[in-house]
């Protein structure tokens, strides 16, 4: 059976030819990283829009719906959960709360503050949501059988672990 060709290897062939003295070969992992990036985040992105979310709404909503917290996160926490400057996080929050899916409600440790919490609209939302969102993402990794998503799964893992130990967020 013939090897198979994707846009990168002809990238990789073009810069072989144009830089022979220059390994390009990290540009093999991190392109098609890079380049499946866009596809799943289209996809993903298109699951969310027929729920009438943006994908960061969805990660709110899914933050509070695993988190197990019946009394809900404050604000911060969600923040921190979801890499997001104050301000994006009070539109999103705004953007929530005013669909019905989340509600604010005065913090019982700190009166000064507010714990979100999602309302029964949102967790049905969420819901119905993440089936689909399931299914798209399964979709997106049939050609792997099990031990080959496993594989990947871990070998991604080992390059984002020194990533996320010098990263600040």
């Amino acid at each position: 059976m013939a090897e198979r060709h994707d846009h990168v290897d002809t990238v990789l062939d073009q810069w072989q030819r144009a830089a022979p003295q220059r390994d390009a070969s990290p540009m093999a992992t991190f392109t098609r990283l890079y380049r499946l990036f866009k596809y799943v985040d289209r996809a993903v992105a298109a699951v969310f829009r027929e729920h009438g979310l943006h994908e960061g709404e969805f990660d709110l909503l899914a933050t509070l719906y695993r988190s197990g917290e019946p009394q809900g996160l404050t604000p911060n926490a969600l923040r921190a959960a979801a890499v997001l400057t104050s301000g994006a996080m009070t539109h999103r929050l705004d953007r929530l709360e005013s669909a019905g899916y989340i509600r604010r409600v005065p913090n019982p440790e700190d009166r000064r503050s507010v714990r979100v919490r999602l309302t029964a609209a949102g967790a049905a939302l969420l819901e119905a949501l993440l089936d689909d969102y399931l299914a798209c993402l399964q979709r997106l990794q049939a050609p792997l059988d099990a031990a080959q998503r496993r594989a990947l799964g871990g070998l991604l893992r080992e390059l984002l672990l020194p990533l996320e130990a010098n990263d600040d967020v």
